[in-house]
């Protein structure tokens, strides 16, 4: 997507946040703002830029209703103007746009609209909690990659929905048998001691009124697998697996209803015996587990889980 504002000789495009085109799930509290110039001058350049931020594209006209107002600050650079306004929010999309003057001291007009919106930003965020399967694993080996669900009610139309996922080892999520997002080895390697990265997902469209069911897939990946050279080592970070879950769910008469990783999620071993970043994948399909993410699909075989007592470093 690329934004863009027209005054005579100068337009402003690709507005983006922490180089991203309008980013879900932002975790920096003091976002990066950029954009670029394009002028049928030759030489044109930016001399100053004005930026503003609301919570609507069209509260930004409205000056009462505007967030944060920059006024106008001189600066050449089109890239990394700081967000210096309010605190930010977790979960809260911020609308913005920007202009600016050139070296002729003409002004520009404002750009389209931009947007960015939170992640949650901080550990008192959230309310979930760490799970995990309750059975004995021998961690020097590996293990199969357990499957974790749950089903739900909503009870009226979904406005708006939000998942917050992030896992020691690997994770891939299902709403009502269909996969969140199109990433790989989420929630990637990080120094696991000191901190966790997490994903944000749209999850709206995946909703509806009524059963719905939502499952993990965990797996070792760099936090419980062989990693390192010469053979490598397993347990680097930890010997046992979680998930840490938050869906957010806006309805359209503006009540919101929050579910979480818990004590009430389930947990049986799956088809994926064993996975492993140097070392692929086995895959038993006898153990396939068939609509384990839709409504209704776990049954007595089903384990409970074990809430554990970990931080959440984000």
């Amino acid at each position: 997507m690329s934004s863009c504002a027209d005054s005579g000789n100068v337009a402003l495009t690709d507005l983006r946040c922490e180089y991203q085109v309008n980013p879900l799930g932002l975790g920096e509290s003091k976002p990066r703002l950029s954009w670029r110039l394009r002028s049928t001058r030759r030489g044109a350049a930016q001399t100053a830029c004005q930026v503003r931020v609301a919570a609507t594209a069209e509260q930004l006209t409205q000056k009462d209703a505007v967030l944060w107002d920059s006024g106008r600050i001189t600066m050449a650079d089109s890239a990394h103007f700081g967000y210096a306004g309010p605190p930010l929010c977790s979960g809260v999309r911020y609308v913005w746009q920007v202009r600016i003057w050139d070296d002729a001291g003409a002004a520009s007009t404002w750009s389209e609209p931009a947007w960015w919106e939170m992640g949650l930003i901080a550990p008192a965020d959230w309310s979930a909690q760490w799970i995990a399967p309750a059975w004995a694993e021998d961690a020097t080996t590996p293990q199969p990659s357990p499957l974790l669900r749950r089903d739900f009610l909503l009870d009226r139309p979904v406005l708006r929905a939000r998942l917050y996922v992030t896992a020691r080892g690997l994770y891939v999520c299902e709403i009502n048998g269909r996969r969140v997002g199109d990433a790989l080895l989420t929630p990637g390697w990080t120094s696991y001691h000191h901190r966790l990265l997490a994903q944000s997902y749209d999850v709206t469209d995946l909703l509806r009124p009524g059963a719905n069911a939502i499952g993990a897939i965990l797996g070792e990946g760099w936090y419980r697998g062989r990693i390192g050279a010469v053979g490598g080592r397993r347990c680097a970070y930890g010997d046992a697996l979680g998930l840490l879950l938050q869906l957010v769910v806006g309805y359209t008469d503006g009540a919101t209803t929050i579910l979480t990783s818990d004590e009430h999620w389930q947990a049986i071993s799956g088809p994926i015996l064993a996975a492993g970043i140097y070392d692929g994948e086995r895959y038993d399909a006898r153990l396939a587990q068939a609509n384990w993410s839709a409504p209704g699909g776990g049954d007595s075989s089903w384990q409970p889980v074990r809430v554990m007592d970990w931080p959440r470093r984000m």
